[in-house]
């Protein structure tokens, strides 16, 4: 991804950063010559991500907390800062709700509105701390998805209902920040074998996915498109083919 205006090197910001996908977009990020931001809720962890991204060359600094925490969210803000600029956003911490995961008709109300405000609120809010710093760059949201956005698998629609209003969510800012010169896109990454998805599968059938380096041909190729022509798009990481419509 080559930056709209000469300046210092790109920056990223990532969440959910301590392991799993979130980990290896780091990796991938630094050997991008990506600058980093990283944060997540398990602080020792994401200090160790933020050494190996470090170890690629570039700034990498860590900031843990809960995306959900509004003074974190201005910490983030304050750490990019408008005259520097973000030049791209990873919407990656998420949650599945309680497991065992159970039916959407059992699930508490007050547990389907935690979900919500960590993968639906959390990320609208980031976007709108972050939205002068993003402008200065004409910077690109990444928003993660799942199939469970489109599935209606039986035990999936906590979680599967706040993907697919992220989905909407990203369509709709990719039309609202428009203007700004920042684009939005939606990305499902498919199958994966990350510690935030082991809760919910049998450990054989866990085993079984593929590992998150899997998409590492995915953001190669996605960190190598123009901005506004990917803009409002949604993409499967583990398609055969990514095109863009002409």
């Amino acid at each position: 991804m080559t930056p709209e205006s000469s300046g210092p090197r790109p920056l990223a910001l990532v969440t959910g950063a301590s392991r799993g996908l979130g980990e290896v977009l780091a990796r991938v990020l630094a050997g991008e010559g990506f600058d980093l931001l990283l944060t997540a809720r398990d602080g020792p962890a994401l200090d160790r991500v933020r050494a190996v991204a470090a170890a690629r060359g570039g700034a990498a600094h860590a900031i843990p907390g809960d995306i959900t925490d509004v003074a974190l969210r201005a910490r983030l803000a304050q750490a990019v800062g408008p005259s520097r600029g973000l030049d791209l956003l990873v919407n990656n911490a998420a949650t599945l709700g309680p497991t065992p995961l159970r039916s959407l008709i059992d699930l508490e109300p007050a547990a389907l509105e935690e979900i919500y405000r960590v993968n639906v609120v959390g990320p609208i809010a980031l976007v709108r701390a972050l939205r002068p710093a993003l402008r200065a760059r004409r910077g690109l949201i990444v928003n993660l998805s799942s199939d469970a956005a489109v599935g209606g698998y039986p035990g999936w629609g906590g979680y599967g209902a706040t993907k697919a209003a992220l989905d909407l969510v990203s369509l709709t800012l990719a039309h609202e920040l428009a203007v700004d010169g920042i684009s939005v896109v939606s990305v499902d990454p498919g199958d994966l074998r990350t510690p935030g998805a082991e809760p919910a599968f049998p450990p054989e059938e866990f085993r079984q996915r593929p590992s998150p380096e899997v998409t590492i041909p995915f953001w190669a190729w996605l960190l190598g498109q123009a901005r506004p022509a990917i803009n409002g798009l949604r993409f499967q990481a583990q398609a055969e083919h990514w095109g863009v419509p002409p």
